[in-house]
Parts: C-alpha cells; structure tokens; sequence
C-alpha cells in the first residue's frame, strides 16, 4: 500500500511538473510570430487617402477604436473621439474579464515602429510581444494586402492626438493564459482587379470581417456549416440579447431573396443626408453593426460584395435578432 501511495505521489508530483512546464512555456515562448519587420511607410497622399477609406468604411478600426453614443440606432461614433478607444468589454456585456478598446492615435502609438504596427494589425501582437485579444479581427486583417496595411498606418499616423489612457486588461482563468495561442502569422493577400467582381467581392468581405459577426462559434472558433448564417449572440448595450443575421443566399431565412438595389440602400440610407437619428432607450432594440461608417462605402464595393455574398451556400437558419433582457432571463 505504501509502494502505491509512494508512485502514486511520484505520478500527480509529475502531473503538476508538466502542467507547470507548458503553463510556463506558452505564457513565456508564446505568442511567436516573429520580430515586426524593419519597414518605414511613406505616407503618400494616396496611402492617407486610402487607409481613410479602409479605416473608416471598410475595415472599420476607427469605428471600434471611437465611443459609440448607443442612444441612437446603430450607434454612431462620437467624432471628438475618433480612435480614442474607450469602449469597455466586461461581464456587463458576457466578456470573460476586462478589456478597453485601445487608443489608436499618434498619443498612443507615438513610440510604435511602422513594424510594430503591421505586425499588430497582421498577426495579434502587440509592440510589447503580447497577444492582443481577438476583439480585434486581425485574423482577417492578416489577409489584407501589404499596400493596404501600409495606407492604414499611414493613415493613422495623420489623427489627432487623443490623450486618454486605460487600465490594462484582465482576463479571466483560462483565457489569461490561453490568449497566448491565438496570435499567427500573416498569410497576406492582393487586392483583386476591380474588374473581377467576384474575387474583389470576397477580397472586401474577408478584410470587413463580415464572417467573424456573421457566424456562430465554439469557444471562439466558427462552427463548419454555419459560416455566415448569423445567430452570433452579443449583449446589446441598451439591454437585452441580439443577434446577427443571416446573410447567406438562404430565400427563407437569408438575404437570398434580397435585390442588388434593397441590399444596397440597406447601406446607403445611413449616408444619405436626410436620414434622421432613431433615438432609443434601454431595453429597445439596438445594433451594434456599423451602418454609420459601411454606409460611406462606395457604391461599387458594395455592389462587388452583393455580388459575393450571393455566392455563398445558403444555409437555412432562422435568426431572432433580439430578445429583451426580461425575457433572456
């Protein structure tokens, strides 16, 4: 008995050795993607031009990197603080921890090499080698082409300082240890022919990370059948549960039925100057998509992505966009 006893406290001594041994290595050797490259940007006034367009209506960073005001449908940003950060991701809204947006103006990234940032928008890593969050879709930005990156971080360089500051982030156990993982090497990709609807489609659709919303996941990897089909559960900031849509080519539950004309002016009305603020109080509906800034997309880009978009599989799957608080509890 006392030989089992022995090997047996030999076993869980070797057990917790491991666990240690790879706890360790992955919060010390990871994430590993490499030095940021020795690059400097040269900001053209076509790659400001360029990287506004993204930033703003493609990509949307700015939009993510600004204070909504969620008292107004769609939650337009507050320009005064345009890539000031703030927003706050907490328990509050089901965030396992504690995460502030960060601010992405010249305040902030002063001290930031143009490496250090195309290494952060391409792989997740932060100038200090730290894994940022997925919050941020670089996992779709890492496909982005390198002039394209290249026109955002000249583009940023160009915003009013913002002199805000926020607490470091906090995440809870496991995922303190397992964000450490999830930062890769870019796979970078070229901007197609314009001429090209398809392809320059799904080039727009991948770099707007339409799929990372638009589709349900597991422990933060997508489910295989349901790309694109919604039901992407988030906690609205007015109260309640909503969820994404649908967009694949499904006629029932889909966009499938949708004309090239209805998709659009779905975008364009929130760019049009006679569109008046819908004012909205806690517990109503409200949406966290970015109508305000994808609604400045060009006409074409649209048209390139209803083009796309209309290619996907149909998957048959019907979305409650909404479910108040009383009623989710």
């Amino acid at each position: 008995m006392k030989k089992i006893l022995k090997y047996a406290s030999y076993i869980v001594i070797a057990i917790v050795l491991i666990v240690v041994a790879g706890i360790s290595y992955i919060t010390l050797a990871l994430p590993n993607v490499g030095p940021p490259e020795n690059i400097k940007v040269e900001a053209t006034p076509q790659r400001i031009e360029r990287g506004k367009y993204l930033a703003n209506h493609v990509t949307a960073c700015v939009d993510c990197h600004s204070t909504r005001d969620w008292t107004i449908l769609a939650g337009p940003i507050k320009e005064e603080t345009l890539g000031a950060g703030g927003e706050k991701f907490d328990a509050n809204v089901g965030f396992p921890g504690s995460v502030y947006v960060p601010n992405i103006t010249p305040y902030h990234l002063k001290n930031w090499t143009d490496g250090e940032l195309f290494r952060a928008i391409t792989t997740g890593v932060k100038k200090d080698g730290s894994a940022i969050f997925p919050i941020m879709p670089w996992e779709s930005y890492s496909k982005m082409s390198r002039e394209d990156v290249y026109s955002i971080i000249a583009y940023l360089r160009t915003l009013k300082p913002q002199r805000t500051d926020y607490p470091a982030r906090q995440l809870d156990f496991p995922l303190n240890i397992l964000v450490h993982t999830m930062p890769a090497k870019a796979t970078l990709g070229t901007v197609p022919d314009q001429h090209d609807t398809l392809a320059y489609g799904a080039y727009l659709v991948q770099i707007a990370a339409c799929k990372d919303c638009h589709s349900q996941a597991n422990k933060g990897k997508i489910i295989e059948g349901l790309e694109f089909a919604g039901g992407h559960e988030y906690t609205s900031p007015n109260g309640g549960t909503i969820r994404s849509a649908n967009i694949t080519s499904d006629r029932e539950t889909g966009i499938g039925s949708w004309t090239k004309e209805q998709f659009l002016s779905k975008f364009t009305q929130y760019a049009d100057s006679t569109h008046k603020h819908q004012r909205i109080i806690p517990g109503e509906f409200q949406t966290i998509m970015p109508w305000y800034k994808y609604g400045k997309m060009k006409v074409s880009d649209l048209e390139a992505m209803y083009a796309y978009i209309k290619t996907i599989k149909p998957v048959k799957n019907r979305v409650n966009k909404f479910t108040p608080a009383e009623m989710r509890d």
